[in-house]
């Protein structure tokens, strides 16, 4: 029997990159997964994928900072699937800049995107807790939900030229551990996953630094050139830049029933580097 058999889970930006790994590793597990990314086809090709592991899964396509979209995304899972017990919020992207260059939209959008959806995600998800949890004391049952949010050592130290980015992420810490007293008493443990350098698309630029992604119709620069990405990899104790899949497994770990006493806490999952 799989860690996860029977439970249910969103996981939003999971079209592509960590959130990909995430929805694969949980489906793995035996959990029922609500696909999420902004743009319907590479949600559609990881929903496919889940099925092919012989899995179940739903898709929630559209951008998490859309009015409405808690709403929908928590619906999608208690339409297809009848509940929800887990919840990773994971969506979102670098808008970089200094200080003095960053404009009002830079900021906001990445708040947004970052600490208001998932805050959003959360309320949606309160009523189906609520109620789950208050069934099952009255029938002397223990069973616990999971949320992971997900943040960055740029949450957790700070970094130039990410303002915007660092301060979102550092209010993932703040919004878990207050969400990790507010929901103890519905079983829900709380906790936060803090990324280091991973191999993905938003950090891995060309030579040329001129690597950018689309975002609601605007192109955002993101990458960390060639160069540079081997310089850090220098300061990395353990040598070299970790991999979606690595990073999933450390989400993972907070969705097993292994760390039902463990809430309100954040692991750095970055080979030891630190900012």
């Amino acid at each position: 029997m799989a860690n996860l058999d029977g439970k249910v889970a969103l996981v939003s930006g999971s079209g592509r990159g960590i959130g990909r790994e995430i929805a694969l590793k949980l489906a793995a597990e035996g959990a029922r997964i609500v696909v999420n990314d902004l743009d319907a086809g590479p949600a559609e090709e990881t929903a496919a994928a889940i099925n092919d592991l012989g899995g179940q899964a739903a898709i929630c396509a559209g951008s998490v900072t859309e009015d409405g979209f808690a709403d929908r995304f928590v619906s999608t899972a208690v339409e297809n699937f009848g509940g929800l017990d887990i919840i990773i919020n994971n969506a979102g992207y670098t808008w970089d800049s200094v200080v003095q260059k960053m404009t009002d939209e830079q900021w906001h959008a990445i708040i947004d995107v970052h600490l208001t959806a998932p805050f959003q995600i959360m309320r949606a998800a309160a009523p189906v807790f609520r109620e789950k949890a208050k069934a099952e004391a009255a029938a002397g049952q223990e069973i616990f939900r999971k949320v992971v949010n997900i943040s960055s050592i740029a949450g957790t130290g700070g970094n130039a030229g990410q303002i915007n980015y660092s301060a979102a992420k550092a209010g993932i810490l703040g919004l878990t551990k207050a969400m990790a007293k507010e929901w103890g008493r519905y079983k829900v443990n709380v906790n936060a996953v803090a990324f280091g350098p991973i191999r993905t698309r938003l950090t891995e630029g060309s030579a040329k630094g001129d690597s950018t992604i689309k975002v609601e119709g605007k192109d955002i620069r993101v990458g960390v050139s060639p160069d540079l990405l081997t310089q850090m990899e220098t300061a990395i104790p353990l040598g070299r830049v970790g991999s979606p899949q690595e990073a999933a497994g450390a989400v993972y770990l907070f969705c097993t029933p292994e760390s039902n006493y463990i809430t309100g806490q954040h692991v750095i999952c970055g080979g030891g580097f630190i900012l």
